[in-house]
């Protein structure tokens, strides 16, 4: 989950803002995804009754991102606390966290750096590899830009979501929580500051 599920990252999504490519290279802005505007959330079934919805509260990273610049000059690593896991239920947050799913205490991270981008400045497909619970694995996803601009205290903010669908025994998780909890979607919500 983290991601996700998530180094997302999405993840990841910053790279949303990616132009297509452009004839003269362009060094891209420096970006820090800022932990309080920036999250993964995700949800899954539970024994085929109900919907199971949570998140990860502390995402952060880095990109580099320009709008002039072409795809091949942008990059962003996304990493994410898995101990931040939050379903609103203290007991069912502590089991997330134990050996049975995400195992906090040996990997207390899970991370998405970006390897590609194929879209233009409103959104695409971002490629990557997604480490989770130990296990590292390329994944793509569709993101978009949400938004960017000045910020009312002097900065510049760029924003971005993406979303997918993560398959836990892929990431070495198959604790038993009936079919439907086998696939986790993840929604990633990143703001980034430029530095």
């Amino acid at each position: 989950m983290s991601i996700f599920l998530f180094k997302t990252g999405a993840p990841a999504l910053l790279a949303a803002g990616l132009l297509a490519a452009s004839t003269a290279p362009v060094a891209a802005a420096d970006y820090k995804i800022g932990p309080a505007h920036s999250f993964v959330e995700f949800k899954t079934l539970h024994l085929g009754f109900s919907w199971l919805h949570g998140r990860f509260n502390t995402v952060e990273g880095s990109l580099k991102f320009d709008p002039s610049a072409g795809p091949e000059t942008q990059e962003i690593e996304v990493i994410i606390d898995t101990a931040s896991v939050d379903t609103n239920h203290a007991e069912r947050d502590k089991h997330l966290r134990s050996s049975d799913f995400l195992n906090v205490e040996e990997y207390p991270t899970a991370t998405f750096k970006s390897t590609g981008y194929d879209g233009d400045e409103d959104g695409g497909t971002l490629t990557g590899e997604l480490t989770l619970h130990g296990v590292t694995k390329p994944i793509s996803f569709e993101i978009k830009k949400i938004g960017e601009g000045d910020d009312p205290w002097g900065g510049y903010r760029a924003g971005f979501e993406g979303s997918y669908t993560l398959t836990r025994s892929d990431f070495g998780m198959d604790y038993d929580l009936g079919p439907g909890a086998l696939e986790v979607e993840l929604g990633i919500y990143v703001e980034a500051i430029r530095q």
